[in-house]
C-alpha cells in the first residue's frame, strides 16, 4: 500500500513539473538571424482553447510590410506580420512537439519541437524535415521581458 501511495506521489509530481515546463514556454520571444546575429522579429507563443499551442509573429525588425511571396495556401502573398508560425504542438515529456512550424523565408513548412531553456531565459527551437528531428536545424530564441 504505502509503495503504490508512493509512486502515485512521484507520477503526481512530475506530471506537475512537466506542466510547468511547457507553460513557461508561453510568452513573447526574440527571433535571431543566423548569418548576422541581428533581432528578426518577435513572436508570441500561447496555449489555445484546443489545449495546443500556436505561436504568430507580432514584430518583424526588417522589412514590416514583407509578405510570404513562397508560402502556399491560406498564407500566399499574405503579410508575415501577424502570421501564426508554429501551429498544434502538444506537451510532452516538459517539451512542446508533435506540430510544425513555418520559415516566412523560404514557405516551408518544417515539424517542430520546443524546449525551454535550464535558466527559462531561451527556447531551443528545432524544425526538421523528419518526425525523429533528425533532419533539420535549430535555433535559440531569447525571452522579451
Amino acid at each position: 500500500m504505502k509503495r503504490t501511495l508512493f509512486t502515485l506521489i512521484l507520477l503526481i509530481a512530475f506530471s506537475i513539473i512537466g506542466f510547468a515546463q511547457a507553460d513557461k514556454i508561453i510568452g513573447r520571444w526574440k527571433t535571431i538571424d543566423d548569418k548576422d546575429g541581428s533581432a528578426k522579429s518577435i513572436v508570441y507563443i500561447f496555449k489555445a482553447t484546443n489545449g495546443k499551442y500556436y505561436g504568430k509573429i507580432e514584430k518583424l525588425f526588417k522589412e514590416p510590410e514583407k509578405i510570404c511571396a513562397e508560402c502556399e495556401g491560406t498564407n500566399k502573398n499574405q503579410p508575415i506580420l501577424g502570421m501564426m508560425i508554429i501551429n498544434n504542438l502538444v506537451e510532452k515529456d516538459a517539451k512542446l512537439t508533435g506540430g510544425t512550424i513555418l520559415d516566412p523565408n523560404n514557405g516551408k513548412i518544417y515539424k517542430c519541437n520546443l524546449s525551454i531553456g535550464a535558466d527559462g531565459e531561451k527556447l531551443n527551437v528545432r524544425g526538421s524535415l523528419d518526425r525523429g528531428g533528425w533532419i533539420g536545424r535549430s535555433q535559440t530564441w531569447l525571452r522579451i521581458k
